[in-house]
């Protein structure tokens, strides 16, 4: 069964994404499918996707807009859950993976229930490379991940993950994380609950003004240990 684009919505967090959301959407104005930006920050982000909606009636576009804090994880989740379409997957705002890329992501989902992009396998291509210090921090947490979740994948955290719906949105429900941990528990979950993932080789680029800094990446690694051995919070 060929996967089409028209049954496949994308998912876009957005959060403060004003100075580049508008050239993001350029390249996705003829998608067929659905695609829904959730956006929860306090800038111009959507008033710039309702603009380019209305500018273009033919894009499947929805914009959906909060006034607190969501967390990336949080606001990929809600897309996933409102996605109506058999097939379903997230990327980034920033642009580093294209239409092409997701697509041929997609495509994937004939055979398996999920497909992550991944810069770190055999065949991928990384045009414009993180800088080395981000270069280190990844392979450490990945090595990391890979140790305490016994999870096969090189690249957890490449902004290039597709799903089919019914299964993700059944996996959702057990997710505890909000942050920039959720992929890592959304891999762990659906490798826990018997559903096959296959990672991809990507084409893909870094852009500037990444999100992840050094706090960031520790609230991470901690959200992660509480996930694994049960001691989050209810906060």
């Amino acid at each position: 069964m060929t996967v089409r684009e028209e049954d496949c919505t994308i998912v876009i967090p957005a959060y403060n994404e004003a100075c580049r959301i508008g050239e993001l959407l350029d390249g996705l104005a003829a998608y067929r499918g659905p695609l829904i930006i959730v956006s929860d920050g306090d800038d111009d982000t959507p008033d710039i996707v309702r603009a380019f909606a209305q500018a273009h009636p033919s894009c499947r576009l929805e914009c959906r807009e909060y006034h607190e804090r969501m967390g990336k994880g949080g606001g990929v989740a809600d897309g996933l859950m409102r996605a109506e379409t058999p097939y379903v997957g997230f990327m980034d705002a920033d642009g580093s993976t294209v239409l092409t890329e997701m697509n041929r992501l997609f495509s994937v989902l004939e055979d398996v229930d999920g497909a992550i992009g991944s810069r770190w396998i055999d065949g991928s291509c990384v045009s414009i490379r993180q800088n080395l210090r981000r270069r280190v921090q990844s392979r450490l947490f990945n090595l990391f991940v890979r140790l305490i979740f016994a999870l096969p994948y090189r690249d957890t955290q490449c902004g290039a993950k597709v799903f089919r719906t019914p299964v993700v949105q059944a996996v959702l429900p057990s997710i505890q994380s909000q942050g920039f941990e959720f992929d890592v528990e959304l891999l762990w979950q659906m490798k826990r609950q018997g559903y096959t993932v296959r990672e991809v080789p990507i084409h893909w680029q870094d852009k500037p003004c990444s999100r992840v800094g050094s706090t960031t990446g520790f609230s991470m690694l901690k959200g992660l240990v509480q996930v694994r051995y049960g001691h989050r919070s209810n906060e």
